[in-house]
């Protein structure tokens, strides 16, 4: 399109529009919005924006000159309007971004993983429920967000060219957030919980929160970069997931309630269980990540035996999860809830099987291996949710 101004005070258009049912050029058209010619335009490009357009020369009269400026900086607003991005797009985009980078699935299992653990303690003394303790759990919540928003943030902030292969989706590999922003999430994140954590709950899970933390660095961070060796990897992702998470929270919570720790049946279990469930996830999180850790040269479990090999040995550890968990109900009986947590976890290996046979038949595709990887997440959350009543 061509837009230009005339000394006779008409504006020049060179455009075609395809749904006219004739293309025009060089067209000339009045200022005046009554002309003919303006009327025809809009006719046949009713979606074109209106414009308020004003005669230069009519502006000759000093006494017009107030009403000229003010028509020419209405019709720049309006234009600056159109070409801008308003900054509440801005502020959505980010809020947007920043919630990527926070990888909502792992905020859901450490809310849901601490909210389970903390129902369990006071399930098990109800007659010490204080309304007061409801401030320092949500602060305890909210600093386990930050440990994971700050372990996930420093993760990609290290796996820039791996992600934009593996997951371009991610807001730094994307595009839509700046590593400098990246850093100042992960050390409002780390500073953050580590003074909630400092002024609430004492210096042993404070001493525990900084291993969490220390754990995610060498986990992502050169030279030390634990993620390239596997047993490595599978051990420090078991350790923050699976006993950290628990045991602190646990033992925090009975701290609270003004009690020692004590290990109950329950809480061994569901440590002893979210262990290996996160050894699981810790394996099964490289399958969709194989093309761009084969690129980047990363020995994963994934690229030495093969999609389909890890499939199989995920779901293998998680029956002997579920079917351990059946017979320890069974045998143990005065210390689980019989008939939940045996047909709970039947129902939840058998729906496992059934996903494992269709990530099979679908012949282990990129969407397959993300969906089949999602509900092993799936699983994951299912099991904080009835561990509070079993």
């Amino acid at each position: 399109m061509e837009l230009s101004l005339y000394p006779s005070s008409s504006l020049r258009i060179q455009a075609v529009f395809p749904h006219c049912k004739t293309p025009f050029y060089h067209t000339k058209i009045p200022t005046k919005p009554t002309s003919k010619s303006h009327r025809s335009l809009l006719e046949c490009h009713p979606i074109l924006p209106s414009v308020a357009l004003f005669d230069p020369t009519s502006c000759s009269k000093p006494a017009s000159n107030r009403r000229c400026r003010r028509n020419s900086i209405w019709a720049g607003t309006q234009i600056g309007a159109a070409g801008s991005d308003p900054i509440p797009n801005k502020i959505s985009d980010f809020k947007d971004a920043c919630w990527r980078f926070l990888r909502p699935h792992t905020i859901r299992g450490t809310a849901l993983g601490s909210s389970a653990l903390v129902a369990r303690a006071l399930i098990e003394n109800t007659h010490l429920i204080k309304w007061s303790l409801l401030l320092k759990a949500f602060s305890g919540l909210f600093a386990l967000i930050c440990g994971n928003g700050y372990i996930v943030g420093i993760n990609q902030i290290y796996d820039i060219g791996i992600d934009k292969v593996n997951k371009p989706y991610l807001p730094i590999a994307a595009g839509d957030l700046s590593v400098q922003s990246a850093w100042l999430l992960v050390i409002f994140f780390a500073v953050t919980g580590l003074l909630i954590v400092g002024l609430n709950f004492g210096p042993f899970i404070s001493s525990l929160y900084c291993l969490g933390l220390f754990l995610g660095t060498i986990y992502s961070v050169p030279p030390f970069r634990m993620k390239r060796f596997p047993v490595a990897a599978f051990l420090i992702i078991a350790t923050v997931r699976g006993f950290l998470l628990n045991f602190g929270v646990y033992y925090a919570t009975r701290a609270a309630l003004g009690l020692t720790f004590e290990w109950s049946s329950p809480v061994a279990f569901i440590t002893t269980f979210v262990t290996l469930f996160a050894l699981v996830i810790a394996i099964t999180k490289d399958l969709p990540d194989v093309e761009g850790d084969r690129k980047f040269q990363i020995s994963t479990l994934a690229t030495k035996l093969g999609v389909r090999n890890i499939a199989f040995l995920g779901s293998g550890l998680l029956l002997v999860n579920y079917v351990a968990s059946a017979l320890a109900a069974i045998y143990i009986p005065q210390a689980f809830n019989r008939s939940l947590m045996v047909p709970a976890h039947m129902i939840l290996a058998s729906i496992l099987v059934f996903q494992a046979w269709v990530l099979e038949q679908a012949n282990y595709t990129q969407e397959a291996i993300s969906r089949f990887y999602r509900f092993i997440w799936n699983l994951f959350y299912a099991e904080y949710i009835i561990f509070p009543f079993i």
